[in-house]
Order: structure tokens, then C-alpha cells, then sequence
């Protein structure tokens, strides 16, 4: 991890607080499933559908008609999930700023990913990005686990079990963790990743004779 950290420079998590939960909830269900450019432009669309061309408030959303959400680009899945984060979002179950701030990110992780269409995934970019929680490490992130092989040289993604259990190292910068081994998937794209360690001696006996003996398994 020191290596990779050199390579990558200093962490550079770029929240945005002007935006709710509600908000970012929105962009997030935009984004699954799709090129950034494409959701950009559907959650441009989104905004225009409301005259004062500000982000619409929960209320906005469910005035809207599922074919208004439709032609902008949202699929019917994404319709019901908007609608459904929408109605939570009026009746608190997605806490509102005071709220978010007192809650731990296990009670954000339990009462959020109750919305329709936003898991646990959803919720952990939301503490990483909107909320800058210090300590959160999403192992079912592909990037995450596809960056922790390039990092150390295995052969193979780790289980995001183990990935966890090797992750309590990191405790309690979890977060900034995460954010380096998205990094090097950058890296190794680049063709900057520094030479990978011997594999950890952390993760199960399985996982590390798939790791490459003499050289890194990168792809």
C-alpha cells in the first residue's frame, strides 16, 4: 500500500456538500448500469422537466408522471426506485442533514438501502463522497477488489470476505484505502503500478497460491 500511495500521490476525495441525501441518492440510482456521460446527460434532462432548474425536491418527483420520467431516459426500474426514494425521503426514513450526521454508517447502511433499487453499494459511495465517513470500505466494489489484485498480485479478485478481514488494517482510514485501490486500477491502465509486494499473508491459503509466484498477475 505504500508503494501505491507514493504512485498516486496524495487522496483526493472530492465531496460535494451542497447536495442532500435525497440528491445524491438520485444520481447514484442514475448512475447504475451506465456510462457517466449517459447518466449525465440523463439527469440533465431530469432537471430541465422542473421550471426553477434547480434539483427537484422529493415532492417534485412524485408529481411527476412515470411517463415524464420515462422520456428523459430513466427505465421503469429507475422510475420506481426515484418514486419510492421520493416517498421515503418525505416520511424520514432517509434521515434528513441533522440526522445523517448522528447516525452511525451501519443504521445509514440498514434504514437507506431499504429503498427500492439503492443497496448497500449505493449507500457506502454516499458516507465515502456526500458524508466523507473516514471508515468505509465497500468489498463488493469491483474496482475496489480488481484494485487490491493489481496491488498485491493475485491471480485472482479476492471474496469480499477477505478482502474485509485484510481491510481491518486499515482501520479507521478505511475510506482513504478505498479511494487507492481505485487508484490502481488507474495505474495499472496507465502502466504506472508500482511492483506488487509478495501476496498478503492475511488472506486465506487458497487465495494466495492463486497469486502469482514470480510475477504480478496483471491484466
Amino acid at each position: 500500500m505504500a508503494a501505491l500511495i507514493k504512485a498516486a500521490g496524495p487522496c483526493r476525495i472530492e465531496p460535494h456538500p451542497e447536495r442532500g441525501a435525497f440528491e445524491a441518492l438520485v444520481r447514484a440510482i442514475a448512475h447504475q448500469q451506465l456510462h457517466g456521460i449517459a447518466a449525465e446527460r440523463i439527469l440533465a434532462r431530469f432537471v430541465a422537466l422542473f421550471s426553477d432548474a434547480q434539483f427537484p425536491a422529493p415532492q417534485q418527483v412524485l408529481a411527476a408522471s412515470d411517463q415524464q420520467l420515462r422520456a428523459v431516459g430513466f427505465s421503469r426500474s429507475k422510475v420506481a426506485a426515484l418514486k419510492d426514494l421520493a416517498a421515503k425521503t418525505i416520511a424520514a426514513v432517509v434521515p434528513g442533514a441533522a440526522e445523517l450526521a448522528q447516525l452511525s454508517d451501519g443504521e445509514l447502511i440498514e434504514r437507506i438501502s431499504t429503498v427500492r433499487g439503492v443497496g448497500r453499494w449505493t449507500v457506502e459511495m454516499l458516507l465515502i463522497f456526500q458524508l466523507r465517513r473516514p471508515d468505509v470500505l465497500p468489498v463488493d466494489d469491483f474496482g475496489v477488489r480488481n484494485g487490491f489484485r493489481l496491488a498485491y498480485g493475485l491471480k485472482a479478485l479476492p471474496t469480499p470476505r477477505a478482502l474485509a478481514e485484510f481491510g481491518e488494517r486499515w482501520k479507521p482510514y478505511r475510506s482513504t484505502a478505498a479511494w487507492y485501490l481505485w487508484r490502481a486500477v488507474d495505474l495499472a491502465r496507465a502502466q504506472r503500478l508500482p511492483p506488487c509486494p509478495r501476496p498478503p499473508r492475511r488472506l486465506s491459503t487458497a487465495a494466495r497460491k492463486r497469486a502469482a509466484p514470480a510475477r504480478c498477475a496483471r491484466r
